[in-house]
């Protein structure tokens, strides 16, 4: 087998290729009218600002927020992210993670305990599983938030974001959701599940570009939360406090305009297209793929074997050689792309044991094919 065109096999890190049109409308705003928003009182201001209203629109509605206004954009989900965990705790709160949350959760909340907030893990098992009897027995009084990813990026293995929002409504904790790998792929409804933050990123699942993500948050907890970051926002100009409304309570500063752009363009052909189909399709490529790879008894699949429980990420483990020299001829030999190391989950690698080796991890996107994971199976047998 030769090398004769690229695959791939990285969309865990970021979506490739992007929706259609995302390349052109962003093309076009930065060719046509690079306007900024709440500032210049011209009609193409009034365009963009537009536009940036229907992309909260369709956020909204893709998570079932109450109103577009609680959608807040933020460079990606780690600011997100830092924005609830630095700017909503305080000393002496309590949070429950699981055993495979990012360290966009995890190095936040360690730097967080030189201020007097504590963590604790809740037990997870060797495939991602959360144990929903071991969180309800470790949230104490003064457990502020329950952060969970809602699938892993490691495994693939999706959290039961419904049992737990329910015990979070029970016992009157903020419930926090992390939807990297899930957003654009899984369905989530905030207020069904009864999440007050759910962070999401615009370049992976939702298939837009780098550089913009953003949060929504329930009215309850905007009540409570600090704007981590200050300054102006175009609005409420001759006050030096800060505006109590949303959006701009949390969006200081030039918004990404480009990067909203994109996503709008993305957000709509997900729409046309619909979920199910997409995530559809890319199970149909992980289940064949799993299924494939279980003919290698020198490569081991970390986490779930299966499709059930899941999205379209796996973990593979090469016994007989060095993970980093698999994906290092991987690509150099077949041109197929993929992601090698910890996947900033160092937790997640101790429980699936595959600490300190990591994993060579491939993601599937709704733009791959079976003809690709065929070549890729080929390549292992190689190999």
């Amino acid at each position: 087998m030769n090398k004769k065109s690229s695959i791939y096999f990285d969309n865990g890190s970021t979506s490739y290729p992007k929706a259609p049109g995302v390349a052109r409308e962003v093309g076009r705003l930065l060719t046509e009218g690079a306007f900024n928003i709440n500032r210049g009182n011209y009609e193409g201001a009034y365009e963009v600002a537009d536009t940036v209203l229907e992309t909260r629109e369709q956020l909204a509605d893709l998570f079932h927020a109450e109103s577009s206004r609680q959608v807040i954009f933020t460079p990606g989900i780690t600011h997100s992210l830092n924005y609830f965990i630095r700017g909503f705790l305080k000393s002496g709160d309590h949070v429950l993670v699981t055993g495979m949350e990012h360290n966009a959760v995890m190095r936040p909340l360690y730097a967080m305990e030189k201020r007097g907030v504590c963590y604790e893990a809740v037990y997870t098992d060797e495939e991602g599983n959360v144990s929903l009897e071991d969180m309800e027995h470790k949230i104490r009084p003064n457990t502020k938030a329950i952060i969970v990813l809602h699938a892993s990026n490691v495994c693939g293995t999706i959290v039961p974001v419904e049992e737990i929002g329910k015990i979070c409504r029970e016992r009157q904790i903020y419930f926090v959701v992390d939807t990297a790998q899930s957003a654009g792929t899984i369905p989530v409804d905030m207020k069904k599940t009864g999440i007050d933050f759910l962070a999401f990123t615009g370049h992976k699942g939702l298939l837009g570009p780098q550089g913009i993500g953003g949060f929504l948050i329930s009215s309850s907890l905007d009540d409570k939360m600090e704007p981590l970051i200050m300054g102006g926002t175009g609005s409420q100009s001759d006050s030096l406090k800060m505006p109590e409304t949303l959006p701009d309570k949390y969006e200081s500063g030039t918004l990404n305009l480009p990067g909203i752009i994109g996503l709008h363009a993305a957000l709509s052909y997900i729409k046309e297209q619909g979920i199910e189909k997409i995530h559809q399709k890319k199970m149909d490529l992980t289940k064949y793929f799993l299924e494939q790879v279980k003919q290698f008894p020198q490569i081991r699949i970390a986490g779930k074997k299966g499709t059930e429980g899941r999205v379209a990420v796996v973990s593979l483990d090469f016994l007989k050689t060095d993970n980093a020299v698999a994906a290092f001829k991987l690509e150099q030999k077949y041109g197929i792309m993929t992601r090698v190391g910890l996947h900033c989950a160092p937790a997640a690698h101790y429980i699936l044991g595959t600490y300190p080796q990591g994993t060579v991890r491939f993601a599937f996107s709704t733009f791959n094919t079976k003809e690709e994971i065929d070549q890729c199976i080929q390549a292992f047998k190689e190999l």
